[in-house]
């Protein structure tokens, strides 16, 4: 691999406070944006996500000020969700210190949007936030076995995952947030399969996120494809560093910065 791993916590942020669960639910209180905003750069992340994951679900905007807050804070590049649903967010966004912006539910309801925010900003500034779970049995099956949720995962779409990842990449989605329901917050590693899919299916940068438990999880996923890891309790909690993560994925023989 010729371009550093990417280690990025993420800011699962409900009404002010971020929170983290299992499977996007029983959500529990893990501190304040801002300050753990502050100690991930002081740590050495490549990158924050800040995801305001009930804006969709509740239908309403990103908090802007919070955005604002956390931006003041950090020196290395901030990628937000939840709730955009027009260019002009995206706009907003920006404006109050945002380097990317991750697009899901209204992507899904519309996919010009993608080409919309792309054709305005430019790729590089759009992510798509990708929530896939392995279709339950019972369900109608989708050609790879998981399919796209939206609404914070609490809404199925019959939605082929990884043809919706193709089609986003080719819509103008310059990087692709890859997060399995299924894992998220088991901490019994990243869904290596979905990350496969993904991978065999788009060339843009892949960020595998939901599972992470262990250092030694991280390698596996690079492995798999991902150009970035993402987790969000394990740091939070003081399980372990943005740090140790980088000195294993050192250790495996990735490059990282």
């Amino acid at each position: 691999m010729t371009v550093a791993v990417r280690v990025i916590p993420c800011l699962d942020v409900d009404a002010g406070r971020v929170v983290k669960g299992v499977n996007f639910e029983g959500l529990r209180d893990a501190g304040d944006p801002v300050e753990l905003a502050r100690r991930y750069d002081a740590e050495g992340a490549d990158e924050l996500t800040f995801l305001d994951i009930t804006a969709s679900s509740s239908d309403r905007a990103t908090t802007y000020d919070m955005v604002a807050h956390c931006a003041e804070q950090v020196f290395i590049p901030l990628t937000v969700g939840g709730g955009v649903r027009s260019a002009d967010d995206v706009d907003r966004l920006l404006r109050a210190g945002a380097d990317k912006v991750g697009v899901n539910t209204a992507a899904v309801a519309r996919p010009d949007l993608i080409t919309e925010i792309a054709r305005r900003f430019g790729n590089q500034v759009l992510v798509l936030s990708l929530d896939a779970r392995r279709v339950p049995a019972g369900e109608r099956p989708t050609p790879s076995g998981f399919e796209v949720t939206t609404h914070g995962g609490r809404r199925g779409t019959g939605i082929d995952a990884i043809e919706w990842t193709a089609r986003a990449a080719e819509l103008g989605a310059g990087e692709i947030l890859l997060n399995s329901v299924d894992a998220d917050g088991t901490k019994a590693g990243f869904d290596l399969e979905l990350i496969r899919a993904a991978r065999a299916a788009v060339d843009v940068p892949l960020i595998a996120s939901g599972g992470a438990g262990a250092v030694d999880h991280f390698a596996p996923a690079v492995r798999a494809g991902a150009d970035a890891v993402l987790a969000a309790s394990v740091f939070h909690f003081g399980q372990f560093t943005v740090g140790d993560v980088k000195d294993a994925l050192r250790a495996e023989g990735f490059e990282v910065r």
